[in-house]
């Protein structure tokens, strides 16, 4: 399966007896499941089936399942509106009484009146009936493998680019691995400055002070244990990206973890090319976790 997105849309329609359906579902980004349906009036048996679909499919995402229903043209359904029409006739005697040579009025002519035969296409009068309920539901569950098909295929080029930033990422922490071999000899020549600082000042500071201060200043310039940790980072990501379950939230409790590390290599740095390179690093990880955010 690999990895899919939170962003996907899907049509499908279809015709039952004599009504005409279609079904819209549309997703984007969200930090759990939302599912908003929104049925015609006499629809509303249909929405925990739907909820029970979705669900089921979808693990994070702002979803909306539209449904719109309607009778095809020349099957609508109609009645007749009696108080409408008990006023027609309540006029006839009084017509007859002012027009006396007028032709008694037929019964299509009273029913082509207007208001008194209405039409109520569009809204069934006792909801759906189990053939078009039935059919209903199938078109959902297509609606929904539809657009969790797109969410995929979007997974799948969101999979191919965060595997090339990942790369980007590790490349950087080898250079900022190279850099790092080298600044024992800067910090170095950095310390014996300090030293002789130290030695000089008045009062001088005991050897056993200036010892403390020399270990301090060394833990706080070694950045191995932060590229460690980078490169644990990376393997975890890779192993995610080829995971078959939903990694959104993982991938992206992950990219702080790595901001972390890179801010802590920034701070550690006494060299102005490592500090580049922890920014670049920054900028990588911000780069992927912009792009984790689209991930279910």
């Amino acid at each position: 399966m690999g990895l899919s997105s939170m962003t996907g849309f899907a049509r499908v329609e279809g015709r039952t007896g004599d009504w005409a359906w279609s079904w819209e579902a549309r997703s984007v980004n969200g930090k759990g499941l939302d599912i908003r349906l929104r049925i015609p009036p006499g629809f509303e048996g249909i929405e925990l089936p739907a909820r029970q679909r979705a669900t089921q499919l979808l693990r994070r995402g702002n979803v909306t399942l539209n449904l719109t229903a309607a009778r095809m043209q020349g099957q609508a359904a109609w009645k007749i509106n009696i108080e409408a029409l008990e006023q027609v006739l309540a006029f006839l005697p009084e017509l007859r009484r002012r027009v006396h040579d007028a032709t008694p009025p037929s019964l299509d002519g009273i029913l082509g009146l207007r208001g008194v035969l209405e039409s109520v296409e569009n809204v069934p009068l006792a909801g759906p009936d189990e053939t078009l309920q039935a059919a209903l539901v199938d078109g959902l569950d297509s609606t929904l493998a539809a657009m969790v098909d797109m969410r995929r295929d979007e997974g799948g080029r969101l999979a191919v680019l965060l595997a090339g930033q990942l790369d980007d990422i590790e490349a950087l922490c080898g250079q900022a691995g190279g850099l790092a071999a080298t600044q024992p000899v800067a910090l170095r020549d950095r310390l014996l400055e300090q030293v002789r600082a130290l030695i000089e000042s008045s009062p001088p500071l005991p050897e056993d002070r200036i010892i403390q201060e020399v270990a301090l200043l060394a833990a706080k310039a070694d950045v191995r244990e932060e590229l460690d940790r980078l490169h644990a980072h990376i393997e975890a990501a890779r192993a995610l990206v080829a995971a078959v379950e939903p990694v959104g939230r993982k991938l992206d409790f992950l990219c702080q973890e790595f901001n972390r590390e890179a801010n802590t290599l920034c701070s550690k740095s006494t060299l102005v090319p490592l500090t580049r390179i922890g920014l670049d690093l920054k900028a990588a990880v911000e780069q992927m976790r912009e792009q984790v955010q689209n991930i279910e």
